[in-house]
């Protein structure tokens, strides 16, 4: 899944998009309000990591915006603003949850991914498709109760393709979803990420739909 964070600090940004690039996610890092506000109506994300003190435009004010305009996407206020009536207001303005700085990673890395759940109607946050077990939180995959070793690019890509099982994704479309703005794609790179991913969970999981793409399915 796709994040946009929106966050002017450098050490604040550079932290967050690392965590949750490492938890799984791919990250777009904008440091302005305008450029946020662009990214959303381009771009296709699943969750908004939202620093309410953003320049250019402020955050409080996209967020009404994004709302008023009925964008549903599940926004994660964090923000220095830590009186009542400022966690309040960003509540009543569609925030989906707020944290105030300083914070854990951790927490707001858990925080992401309880969002996640809730906005897509799961009550824990293991992903299952058939004999396959994958747990966004820990990292952990098993496969008929044996765990799988995967790397941090397998694991997004195995991510990216249990969004919507049986949903058939071109190449283009698998690293628009993978890959962030400033990471380097080699021309090959999502081939072989597939070619390694099926030969550790059995071909059969990832079918090529030829001159399509590729889905993942349950071949039981």
């Amino acid at each position: 899944m796709k994040v946009l964070l929106a966050e002017d600090d450098a050490l604040i940004g550079d932290a967050v998009a690392t965590g949750l690039r490492k938890s799984g996610f791919s990250v777009d890092w904008v440091r302005d309000g305008q450029e946020a506000e662009t990214a959303l109506l381009l771009g296709h994300y699943g969750l908004l990591v939202l620093d309410l003190g953003l320049p250019r435009r402020d955050g409080m004010d996209l967020l009404r915006r994004l709302r008023q305009n009925e964008n549903p996407i599940p926004v994660l206020v964090m923000t220095a603003r830590d009186g009542v009536a400022d966690r309040v207001g960003g509540l009543n303005s569609g925030a989906d949850d707020y944290l105030v700085k300083p914070f854990n990673l951790d927490e707001l890395v858990a925080r992401v991914h309880a969002l996640i759940r809730r906005y897509q109607g799961r009550s824990n946050s293991e992903l299952r498709l058939g004999a396959l077990r994958v747990e966004p939180t820990t990292r952990a995959v098993t496969l008929q109760g044996k765990e799988v070793s995967l790397s941090e690019r397998e694991f997004r890509l195995l991510l990216t393709l249990l969004e919507k099982p049986g949903s058939v994704l071109s190449i283009s479309q698998l690293e628009d979803k993978l890959y962030g703005w400033g990471e380097e794609v080699a021309s090959n790179t999502i081939e072989v990420q597939l070619h390694r991913l099926r030969r550790k969970l059995g071909k059969e999981w990832i079918r090529n739909v030829r001159g399509v793409g590729f889905k993942i399915v349950d071949p039981a």
